[in-house]
């Protein structure tokens, strides 16, 4: 009798503990714009352990943290395409080069061949490709994807992600990096058929690499707050649009409404949209890009268009040809240091932090005082403070076997023109910094 009541009550002990412990796989909150993002908080906590389980917990309507402790790779497993393509004159000008890159070609979308993005003067070509890596996963409201040292891994697979989603050390890779519109690693485009404004996306220690398109966008009615932290964009291939072995289609801001602040991310090995913000009729998007490190960039970093907003601080720009598209559209405030008064105070009561440039080329404000008549809507940007980016109170949580977690004060994030080294001493992890 005592065995039995000992083995109930042990049964029941694991039950609480798991169902308690979701909240304890996701370390810390999101600073910014993607503030109150709670996930799979309050759900139960589940282990997929085949692509099928992933896809099913992802898509389900209950709420629930999914910890990744394995690689998820969905090359072959739904088929592969060969049709019809582009080889933009790009692409016919690398292979001519003969200089050991090579470019995109391009898949043809609904415009055909003369309005498809990526296909300028494009001749036709043969194209071949993995059918998994253009149909991302759809991840339902109240979700945390969480992977587990660096073993959650997604290969051929993106997520199409709808409100309150939190994903944390997730490293998503090889979508069809070959060829123009081979896939997004992250794609956010609202709810209800992308008719509805999501809200509440946190992209934490995230790691993107080998992708044919963008490594995150929104679109469609967009994003009201979303924060993208502590995380590795790494441009590095073997296909690039840009025929240089660094990857173009890197961030894509577009949505009627989006609102993103970048905190502390890697950004390297690209040539362009590293963002681009704004660009097309009937978007509004407003980014906060501070605390970040553009490294080894051979093109333009920030492509600022209409109706796009922007403030830049404590940026770090190192070897980047172009920290700035040239153009006269968009809107931008970049504090340099040296401007005759820092127009933060002025608008948003509070100093600006300077983006420094080292060996990088020019990067100024355009219609600076638009940006951030624009900023002063959102709070959590006004209100931003330097010091949260280097000594945080956010709390890390830790997981203990068949217990509660623990937490202890740590500091989250670091010095800008430090970021590059910390990102190097990530070892158990993704991203930049030490995730417990």
């Amino acid at each position: 009798m005592c065995r039995i009541q000992y083995l109930y009550t042990f049964a029941a002990a694991l039950a609480f503990a798991a169902k308690n412990a979701a909240g304890a796989f996701t370390v810390g909150s999101p600073l910014g714009l993607g503030a109150g993002t709670t996930g799979g908080s309050g759900g139960d906590v589940v282990y997929p352990t085949s692509n099928a389980e992933l896809v099913a917990y992802l898509n389900d309507t209950r709420p629930f943290v999914v910890v990744l402790n394995r690689t998820f790779d969905f090359r072959g497993t739904e088929g592969t395409t060969t049709e019809i393509g582009c080889r933009p004159i790009k692409t016919r000008r690398c292979i001519a080069a003969r200089n050991g890159f090579q470019g995109q070609d391009v898949i043809l979308q609904e415009g055909g061949m003369k309005n498809t993005g990526g296909c300028t003067n494009g001749t036709e070509v043969t194209v071949t490709y993995d059918n998994a890596a253009i149909r991302r996963a759809l991840v339902r409201d109240n979700k945390t994807i969480r992977g587990i040292g660096k073993n959650g891994v997604l290969i051929g697979k993106g997520l199409s992600l709808r409100n309150n989603v939190i994903v944390q050390n997730v490293h998503i890779t090889e979508l069809n990096p070959h060829l123009v519109w081979g896939g997004d690693a992250i794609f956010v485009p609202g709810s209800n058929g992308g008719t509805t404004v999501g809200n509440n996306v946190w992209l934490d220690h995230v790691k993107v690499s080998r992708v044919g398109r963008q490594m995150v966008a929104t679109n469609s009615a967009g994003v009201a707050g979303m924060t993208i932290s502590n995380s590795d964009f790494d441009g590095r291939t073997d296909f690039s649009s840009s025929c240089d072995g660094h990857h173009y289609w890197t961030f894509l801001f577009y949505g009627r409404k989006t609102a993103i602040s970048m905190v502390n991310n890697y950004v390297r090995g690209t040539s362009g949209r590293s963002f681009k913000a704004g660009g097309v009729e009937g978007v509004n998007v407003v980014v906060h890009a501070v605390n970040n490190y553009w490294g080894d960039n051979s093109g333009h970093s920030f492509d600022v268009n209409a109706n796009g907003y922007v403030l830049a601080e404590g940026n770090y720009f190192d070897n980047t040809t172009q920290p700035l598209l040239p153009g006269t559209k968009g809107d931008l405030y970049a504090y340099n240091g040296m401007d005759d008064a820092d127009l933060c105070t002025s608008y948003l009561g509070r100093p600006c932090k300077a983006n420094v440039l080292v060996n990088s080329g020019g990067f100024t404000s355009r219609n600076g005082a638009l940006a951030l008549e624009a900023m002063k809507a959102y709070p959590n940007i006004i209100d931003y403070s330097s010091v949260s980016t280097s000594t945080s109170n956010v709390e890390k949580q830790h997981v203990l076997p068949f217990g509660l977690p623990n937490s202890t004060k740590a500091s989250t994030l670091s010095s800008t023109k430090d970021l590059a080294k910390e990102w190097a001493e990530t070892t158990g992890n993704f991203g930049v910094g030490k995730l417990n």
